[in-house]
């Protein structure tokens, strides 16, 4: 099942920055990202209600899920949707592996789980890899501050979804379903992009451009619905530190999306910095097929 939720998850979220990258353009990104989860919520909750599986949730738990809201369905994706908006969506998924070295962080200032040497290197790696995936941009900083703009949007919204994952963790321990946190999230997170979108003056403009329409129908079901409740089973099953391993697997595939699609020139440092993120990740991660992989003694047991 663990593999099964590594292999979902990796799928779903390869293709959904090229995705997000469609919905940029003349409908505000505040608007898009509520369209976004408005939907999801609408199919996760019917789903949950005519399947029957709608199970109530004590109201002690309410401002844990409004947080988890915010972060995995609000703040996150305005930060994540803005920095597509500046340099190229397969670079933004890679700053998202950085996801990693937050969640670690939040692991050891929340639940008291301290990151070992494995992971300073780790981190090390990943972090010099940004530096190299971004020298060119770094280097032409002076003309054109783009670059910086998009890496420091993307950072932001890395830490806002590593914060949502600690709530995550926090109403799994109190007995809070997964579908159950989500389906309310989800409906939080839509409630607050309304309110923001409203107090920024904008007013929802219905979409009608078919890769529009294809994009949003992508984020809200395998991107949204699938891929989060796949997510944070993931983060129950293994933790928060070793769910967010999945960023190691999927950045490859938005970069070859991003390479295709968007045009983005590989150099050799650019490849060089992609490979030390990578070399990084499992660095921090490297016991990770134990969780994958059906262990001899299990399937003797069984």
């Amino acid at each position: 099942m663990t593999a099964l939720l590594f292999v979902i998850v990796t799928a779903c979220w390869g293709f959904t920055w090229y995705a997000i990258k469609l919905q940029i353009g003349p409908i505000p990104v505040e608007i898009s990202i509520f369209y976004r989860f408005a939907l999801a919520a609408a199919v996760l909750c019917g789903f949950l209600l005519l399947t029957r599986k709608w199970r109530p949730v004590p109201w002690q738990a309410h401002p844990w899920i409004v947080l988890l809201g915010c972060g995995l369905f609000g703040i996150n994706f305005i930060l994540m949707y803005s920095a597509t908006g500046y340099i190229a969506s397969g670079i933004v998924a890679v700053i998202f592996t950085t996801s990693t070295i937050f969640n670690a962080l939040g692991n050891w200032a929340f639940y008291g789980n301290r990151p070992g040497l494995r992971f300073v290197i780790g981190a090390a790696f990943g972090l010099a890899g940004i530096v190299c995936l971004f020298a060119n941009q770094i280097y032409a900083l002076s003309h054109n501050a783009d670059a910086i703009t998009g890496m420091l949007f993307a950072l932001g919204g890395t830490a806002v979804f590593s914060c949502g994952n600690m709530v995550s963790v926090k109403l799994n321990r109190m007995g809070i379903p997964n579908r159950d946190a989500v389906a309310r999230g989800m409906v939080y997170g839509t409630i607050l992009l309304f309110i923001f979108a409203m107090l920024r003056g904008q007013t929802p403009v219905m979409p009608t451009e078919p890769l529009y329409i294809g994009g949003l129908l992508y984020l809200a079901i395998p991107g949204s619905v699938v891929a989060f409740i796949a997510y944070l089973a993931l983060v129950n099953r293994v933790g928060a530190g070793r769910a967010a391993y999945v960023t190691v697997l999927f950045p490859v595939v938005a970069l070859t999306v991003s390479t295709f699609l968007e045009g983005y020139v590989w150099t050799p440092i650019g490849a060089t910095g992609l490979a030390m993120v990578l070399l990084g990740n499992i660095t921090i991660f490297a016991r990770l097929p134990k969780f994958i992989g059906m262990r001899n003694k299990t399937l003797a047991a069984e």
